[in-house]
């Protein structure tokens, strides 16, 4: 019986929808806060989170796996300012605020944020 994938296509090619995952990630962890279409900041915010919860072990193990997604400089923002901000919390870090379509096509927009 076919079962059903986990994750969603955003109508984009595997590699298409890696990069756009990533830069994503770059924006928010960088910025903290981005506007995007409610798909869009619902698939972030699963990897987000995961992301973070490895930056907070600080090995150097969890370093080099977080390199292979950011640039040296959001690995370091990552593990030394945002990750102790969550040490004590379980998880949840983004906080999903549903906003109006957009005027263009009318796309459910939605701005993601790391919690404080």
């Amino acid at each position: 019986m076919k079962k059903r994938k986990k994750g969603r296509k955003l109508s984009r090619e595997k590699d298409q929808r890696k990069a756009l995952l990533r830069t994503l990630a770059f924006s928010l962890l960088i910025k903290e806060k981005i506007k995007t279409t409610e798909t869009k900041a619902r698939v972030v915010a699963g990897f987000v989170e995961k992301q973070i919860t490895r930056a907070k072990n600080n090995s150097i193990f969890s370093r080099r796996f977080l390199a292979k997604f950011f640039p040296k400089k959001t690995v370091k923002k990552l593990i030394e300012e945002i990750a102790p901000r969550y040490k004590e919390r379980k998880g949840g870090y983004t906080r999903i605020i549903k906003l109006g379509p957009r005027k263009s096509d009318g796309a459910k927009m939605a701005m993601i944020e790391l919690v404080q």
